[in-house]
């Protein structure tokens, strides 16, 4: 399949059914065929043949949808990059991918255009452009779609999505749609270029589903989209979920059209998950867990797991299909059950045929459950012990006066790094008194050095921890 014919169940099935909600503006799939059709006019137009990377910065909506498989029918991919990167950094990702055209939004057509030497379209020369009806080119190992890793700990790193990978996905999470049953409607919380928004973009378009776009999350209006259209089902990151929670409207909002949620992307506590049951019961919930390279999950906590309720601090067991290995990061030797390692993956979803070193780390249980301890890039070693910081924010995040905490090594020139970290507090609390109550969990190597109190955590746009940031300022704070 040609990823720019996922949608062709739906023109087939749902013709007039709404595909997208865009600025609140309804879109029906059989517009969407035709707003993709004056895409494909304006690239070839444009200059892009196949085997071409178009660039493409746009927040959620109607121009990078019709892009993204316009893009794709003509043998062409898209990269799709951060729209909040600076002018200098996109620069960095188009010439990464060798773009020659681009694609933009509004507001980010200018930063494209000065990044880059090629022409940058907009919404006018798309819709202007001639509808027609183009043959799709590309066979099964082209690249359909260019991510982009999070960046988070230096430059973001490409990833080639092939049309077979996507295929192959959209074959295991989809369904025949139903045309006589009722439309399921979706919301996109997650960026468009996070792989959470991509992916969802594609299984909703896929399954003939109505998908609302949400241009930039903020939890007021998540709350408000979510009562207006009656959404069903979403994925959100977990400090998205934490100020839904919080956000002061919540109480008031109607939001029993909500079946299924699904989270991930970042570490979750056990306890923000019993929380949002306890504010939800109606909800089925999902830890999603994977990466760019894995085309989403490789492994999930599923709605059953929850409500058991003893591993709420797992990220689940492997999905179907999925090999795992849990290895020595030095050795690549596999390492003994319950002993810590880097996750190792191997399916036929990932983008590569070969074991995937995913960079996370944590140890599985003798059931199969999978438990993070962080990413093999965060892992703090002091004076030689060594260990993640996930497991020191989750005992933070137990005392009942921390909504949030965040934890990073702190260079040191004597025991190479220290322990630091950073609580956002719901209830008036003293550094001392939450060493003190990390001491009865933690060995003493672990226990915080530099502990310091915030009004909310530096993340980044996709909603993960910003390390760096943190590093930063608790390096200035010392």
């Amino acid at each position: 399949m040609n990823v720019g014919r996922l949608m062709d169940p739906a023109l087939e099935a749902v013709p007039d059914r709404i595909a997208l909600v865009a600025g609140h503006e309804p879109i029906t799939y059989r517009q969407l065929e035709s707003l993709v059709q004056r895409a494909g006019s304006a690239l070839a137009a444009a200059g892009v043949v196949p085997g071409d990377t178009v660039a493409l910065v746009d927040l959620a909506g109607a121009l990078p949808v019709a892009t993204i498989l316009a893009a794709a029918r003509m043998g062409a991919a898209t990269a799709q990059m951060n729209a909040y990167l600076t002018t200098g950094e996109l620069h960095q990702l188009v010439a990464l991918v060798g773009a020659r055209v681009g694609v933009a939004g509004a507001p980010f057509r200018a930063r494209l255009e000065e990044a880059m030497d090629g022409p940058v379209l907009g919404w006018s020369d798309v819709v202007g452009a001639e509808d027609r009806a183009r043959p799709s080119i590309g066979e099964r190992d082209d690249t359909a779609l260019v991510l982009f890793t999070s960046g988070t700990t230096g430059l973001p790193k490409p990833v080639a999505i092939s049309h077979g990978v996507v295929a192959d996905r959209l074959a295991y999470w989809t369904k025949p749609i139903d045309a006589e049953a009722e439309q399921v409607v979706d919301m996109m919380s997650a960026p468009i270029f996070h792989i959470g928004g991509t992916l969802g973009l594609f299984v909703s378009l896929h399954q003939g589903k109505q998908l609302v776009l949400l241009q930039k999350f903020d939890a007021g209006t998540w709350l408000e989209l979510v009562e207006r259209y009656r959404v069903r089902q979403t994925f959100v990151v977990p400090t998205m979920l934490v100020r839904i929670l919080d956000h002061p409207k919540f109480a008031d909002t109607d939001l029993s059209s909500l079946r299924s949620l699904s989270y991930g992307a970042a570490p979750a506590s056990a306890d923000l998950i019993r929380r949002a049951m306890a504010e939800l019961p109606g909800v089925d919930f999902a830890n999603t867990f994977g990466q760019t390279e894995t085309l989403g999950a490789y492994a999930s906590l599923t709605p059953d797991d929850h409500r058991q309720g003893d591993r709420l601090g797992s990220v689940g067991r492997p999905l179907a299909g999925v090999e795992m290995r849990i290895v020595d990061p030095a050795s690549g030797d596999p390492v003994a059950p319950g002993t810590p390692g880097e996750f190792w993956v191997r399916a036929a979803q990932n983008t590569t045929a070969a074991w995937l070193a995913t960079g996370d780390t944590g140890w599985q249980d003798e059931d199969g459950y999978l438990f993070l301890s962080g990413r093999l890039s965060d892992v703090i070693n002091r004076g030689g012990e060594k260990f993640g910081p996930v497991e020191v924010e989750s005992v933070l995040c137990a005392h009942p006066a921390v909504v949030e905490a965040a934890v990073v090594g702190v260079p040191d020139a004597e025991l190479g790094e220290r322990v630091g970290a950073v609580v956002v507090v719901c209830a008036p609390v003293t550094a001392d008194e939450l060493t003190a109550h990390c001491a009865t969990r933690l060995a003493s190597y672990k226990l915080p050095e530099y502990l310091g109190f915030a009004d909310e955590l530096p993340m980044t746009v996709l909603g993960k921890l910003d390390r760096r940031s943190l590093l930063d300022d608790l390096s200035k704070d010392r």
